[in-house]
C-alpha cells in the first residue's frame, strides 16, 4: 500500500492543538513503521481539529456539506469556533448543522441515496458500519475502521459521492467541506451512545417523529431486535 501523500499546500500553525497533540501521542498507541506506510497515523491534526487513525477501531465520524457553515452567517459562528474544548466546539457546531443552514443538497432524495449507497458499497469488505445517518447538510455514522485508515476511507466515500452527486445536481465545484470530525470509540457503553445519537439526530431536528421514519439512516433497517442484517447473519 501506498504511503500517505505529503499535503501540498502549508498547515496554519495551532499552538494549542499542537499541543494537544502531543499530549495524546505520549500515552496513547504510536503507528509501527509498516504501519505508517499503510497510512496510520495515530493522532494527527490537519492545522484545524485533531484526528486518530489506527486499524481495528471504532470511530464515530462527522462530515458535512461545504456550505453547511454559509460565510454571510460567519460573525454568529466565530464564538464557537473560537472555543477552545474540542468536544464542546463538536456538540455546538453539530447543534448549528441540525438547524438546516446551507443549500442542503442532501434534501433531496436521489442525492440523499447515492450518499447513503456509497457509505454501503464496501461495507463488510473493508470496514464495518455499525450506524449511519444522512442529514440534509451533514452525515454521521459509527465505523469499524479495520485495515484502511479512516482518513482514506472518508476520502473515497466523498471523492465517489461528491463526484455523482454534481453531476446529478447539474453542478461542478466543491461538494463537502475538507475537513471532517472523528471521535474514538472508548468502549460499549460510548458506542451504545454515539449508535443512539447518530439515528436520533432527525428526531432532535425536529425532521422525523421517530428515528425509523428517516428513510436514509440504519435505523429503519433494525429488526425488533435492533439488529442491522449483517448482525442477523453472523
Amino acid at each position: 500500500m501506498e504511503s500517505p501523500k505529503p499535503i501540498c499546500r502549508p498547515v496554519p500553525k495551532n499552538l494549542g492543538l499542537l499541543e494537544l497533540i502531543r499530549a495524546k501521542r505520549e500515552g496513547n498507541w504510536k503507528p509501527s513503521s509498516l504501519e505508517l506506510k499503510r497510512g496510520f497515523r495515530g493522532w494527527h491534526q490537519r492545522g484545524h481539529l485533531p484526528h486518530f487513525d489506527a486499524p481495528h477501531v471504532t470511530q464515530f465520524v462527522t462530515f458535512q456539506l461545504s456550505n453547511a457553515f454559509p460565510i454571510k452567517r460567519r460573525l454568529d459562528l466565530e464564538p464557537t469556533l473560537k472555543e477552545p474544548d474540542t468536544s464542546t466546539k463538536r456538540r455546538k457546531l453539530e447543534a448549528w448543522l441540525d438547524r438546516g443552514h446551507g443549500e442542503c443538497w442532501l434534501r433531496q432524495r436521489e442525492v440523499a441515496e447515492l450518499v447513503e449507497q456509497t457509505l454501503l458499497d464496501a461495507d463488510g469488505r473493508d470496514y464495518r458500519i455499525q450506524a449511519w445517518v444522512i442529514m440534509p447538510n451533514h452525515v454521521h455514522l459509527v465505523v469499524n475502521a479495520w485495515d484502511k485508515p479512516l482518513a482514506k476511507l472518508i476520502n473515497g466515500w466523498k471523492g465517489k459521492s461528491a463526484r455523482e452527486a454534481n453531476k446529478l445536481l447539474g453542478r461542478s465545484g466543491e461538494f463537502w467541506q475538507e475537513d471532517y470530525y472523528d471521535t474514538l470509540i472508548r468502549d460499549e457503553t460510548h458506542l451504545r451512545k454515539a449508535i443512539r445519537y447518530t439515528e436520533q439526530n432527525p428526531t432532535k431536528a425536529l425532521l422525523a417523529k421517530s428515528a425509523r421514519d428517516w428513510p436514509w439512516s440504519s435505523a429503519r433497517h433494525r429488526d425488533e431486535y435492533e439488529r442491522l442484517p449483517w448482525q442477523r447473519n453472523a
